[in-house]
């Protein structure tokens, strides 16, 4: 199918995007998406949910989610919330009822909870780090300790990056996956 202007601002696009959208050539939906899996990542998603049907972004989150379970359980092992949402949209996936449909809602709501959680967890332990690098930079040798933690979480903040960018890339695929089977 064809993207236009018209169909980006009736969607809701940013301008920036929209300028990016006219300074190409390409207009086939598809492909645009492609392209912007290397210009904007976030633009490819937000794109790429708005060419789907809902069943189909449904099954996207699905995905987009089952990507990232392991790792929230493996720091939360006991708070099944995530896993629970995932089984409830698979079961209005396969049964689109009202009911099945809200128990799917309400499990969202409690995984993206838990998520929220997880979040403030995670701030409160950065934040307790900083605390503790400022601290150990009082004296010449804690200042050494703390250049060389800090050149480690650069690097680890940089395999992170790395590895983020390739979990949206492969999730953004599946998405093109879904919308090249709708075509068929």
């Amino acid at each position: 199918m064809k993207l236009t202007i018209e169909k980006l601002t009736e969607w809701g696009a940013c301008k920036e995007g929209k300028d990016w959208f006219i300074s190409q050539d390409e207009t086939d939906e598809i492909e645009v998406v492609k392209k912007l899996i290397y210009v904007r990542i976030d633009w490819a998603n937000w794109l790429v949910v708005r060419l789907m049907t809902h069943s189909q972004q449904v099954q996207y989150a699905i995905f987009a989610a089952e990507q990232v379970l392991d790792i929230f359980e493996k720091e939360y092992p006991d708070d099944k919330r995530p896993r629970k949402a995932i089984k409830a949209a698979k079961a209005y996936l396969r049964n689109p009822t009202e009911k099945n449909k809200n128990a799917a809602a309400r499990a969202a709501d409690a995984a993206y909870a838990a998520a929220r959680a997880a979040a403030r967890a995670a701030y409160a332990a950065a934040r307790a780090a900083d605390a503790a690098y400022a601290a150990a930079d009082a004296a010449d040798a804690a200042y050494a300790a703390y250049a060389a933690a800090r050149a480690a979480d650069a690097a680890y903040a940089a395999a992170y990056a790395a590895a983020r960018a390739e979990m949206k890339k492969r999730i953004i695929n599946y998405g093109i996956k879904l919308l090249n089977h709708k075509e068929k």
